[in-house]
């Protein structure tokens, strides 16, 4: 592999992260906002996705839980990825587009919030959650990329969708990772204050 091609990496990196400041920094706030507000009124989190979106939904939840990097109160937060017989039995018994949706319905309460991720904006199952919080009066954050795909016609007025001004699936979950970061980081200053 070339010196070149590695550093080319970074430069998309970097262009697509200031990018998304740009277009991204007033709704993250906004998000932050909802997140605290609904962590504030002894609400929670629940977090999805596919893939490294799955992975990215684990850490939140691990951060929120554990720590970002400040000691603190746990907070109230689960990944719908992580238990094994859930999703198994769920994809088993009804269908892969209900692992999410079913568990949204059960544990899913009015003033919660679900972080919905999804890199294209069609991952099915997403979707159904997406559509379920709402039963459940819950306010969605939805982090895309790729234009917003189908998200873009499930997502209400009172959702905040952050979508990566990208259609590259690595730049996309780069930024989503930083989105999170800036979203774990903006809670704990709610709490702790600025340091």
């Amino acid at each position: 592999m070339s010196v070149e091609r590695i550093q080319q990496h970074f430069r998309d990196s970097a262009a697509i992260t200031l990018a998304a400041m740009e277009t991204l920094a007033v709704p993250i706030a906004a998000a932050v906002d909802t997140m605290f507000a609904a962590l504030a009124n002894s609400n929670k989190i629940l977090a999805c996705g596919n893939g490294g979106s799955a992975a990215n939904a684990q850490q939140l939840a691990a951060e929120l839980i554990g720590r970002f990097e400040r000691e603190r109160p746990g907070l109230p937060a689960l990944a719908l990825t992580t238990d094994a017989s859930v999703l198994t039995a769920v994809a088993n018994d009804y269908a892969y587009e209900q692992v999410f949706a079913k568990q949204v319905r059960a544990l899913g309460q009015p003033g919660d919030v679900l972080l919905a991720i999804t890199t294209s904006g069609n991952s099915v199952n997403v979707l159904a959650a997406i559509q379920e919080a709402h039963e459940r009066e819950m306010v969605v954050i939805a982090l895309t990329g790729k234009g917003g795909g189908d998200v873009n016609s499930v997502v209400a007025d009172t959702d905040i969708q952050l979508c990566v001004p990208s259609d590259r699936t690595a730049r996309i979950q780069e930024v989503h990772q930083l989105i999170l970061h800036c979203l774990c980081d903006g809670i704990d200053a709610m709490l702790l204050g600025e340091d």
